[in-house]
């Protein structure tokens, strides 16, 4: 069993950051993949970056590429994502998930998600 706890989510003017954490408890020592994605309103939830907890393979989806750094401090067992140059369409909720079967972009094949945290984006 794994645990995910988000926080980091709020308001922010377009062009500005946050970073969100994903904190883990449980089975945190299995080099599990880790993904983020987020869900707009009226919207199917997305990818948005996928990481090991090794830190070495990392994916981005192509709207955040550029703009959002995910990275991993393991002695915290946290999963960071760092977003800069916010857009008004990256309002979202933001959603940790941990251990897919299957591939690592479907939402569907992960085992563990975490609540969510809520970021907005104003223009």
């Amino acid at each position: 069993q794994v645990q995910l706890v988000e926080s980091g989510g709020g308001l922010v003017q377009a062009g500005g950051s946050l970073r969100l954490s994903c904190a883990a408890s449980g089975r945190t020592f299995s080099n599990y993949p880790v993904g983020w994605f987020r869900q707009a309103p009226g919207k199917e939830r997305e990818f948005v970056a996928v990481t090991s907890w090794s830190g070495v393979t990392i994916f981005y989806a192509d709207s955040v590429k550029g703009r959002f750094t995910v990275s991993v401090d393991n002695a915290k067992n946290t999963v960071y994502l760092q977003m800069n140059i916010l857009k008004p369409e990256d309002t979202a909720v933001y959603y940790c998930a941990a251990d897919p079967e299957g591939s690592w972009r479907s939402a569907h094949n992960y085992k563990y998600w975490g609540q969510g945290t809520l970021v907005t984006v104003s223009s």
